[in-house]
């Protein structure tokens, strides 16, 4: 247990500092690459009068603006340093990465999705918080703790059969 704390904060810090802050152009690219996706995906949903760069318009005098933090990464990066730093085979580490990757950027689509529409319901700006920082970080939490389980329940079931 101890073995996987440290390995959990090694890569979680090796994650942030790579692939998010902006230290290195890499990550700047990287979190451009995934906003323009993560708007992409808003894209589909919303009116194209609904959505002007990264700023999706709630009303003439609100929006909502897409910005690094939204993109999805942070959770993703948490729980990526989770799947690396359980003992487990690297293909299965790197396939549960992707899948995890997929399935986060979905469901950040959807929770930003589901802001603009509380946010757009009676009580508009005042829906906000809770409906994006209650919500929609409880919805992302809920899924990476749900995925972490699976994957921790593939290895144990991997163990008894190779017992």
């Amino acid at each position: 247990m101890k073995r996987f704390v440290v390995r959990y904060f090694l890569f979680l810090g090796l994650l942030f500092t790579t692939a998010y802050m902006p230290f290195t152009p890499f990550a700047s690219v990287l979190n451009d690459l995934q906003t323009a996706m993560t708007l992409k995906g808003l894209a589909l949903f919303l009116a194209p009068e609904e959505i002007d760069g990264v700023d999706i318009l709630i009303n003439p005098h609100y929006k909502i603006i897409i910005t690094q933090a939204c993109n999805g990464f942070i959770p993703v990066f948490f729980l990526w340093a989770a799947l690396w730093a359980y003992p487990a085979s690297w293909k299965k580490r790197i396939v549960w990465s992707f899948a995890a990757y997929a399935i986060f950027s979905v469901v950040n689509i959807l929770r930003i999705l589901t802001v603009v529409h509380f946010v757009k319901q009676e009580g508009g700006r005042a829906n906000f918080y809770w409906s994006h920082d209650l919500l929609g970080n409880a919805l992302l939490m809920a899924v990476g703790l749900t995925l972490f389980y699976l994957y921790l329940r593939t290895q144990s079931s991997l163990a008894r059969k190779n017992r």
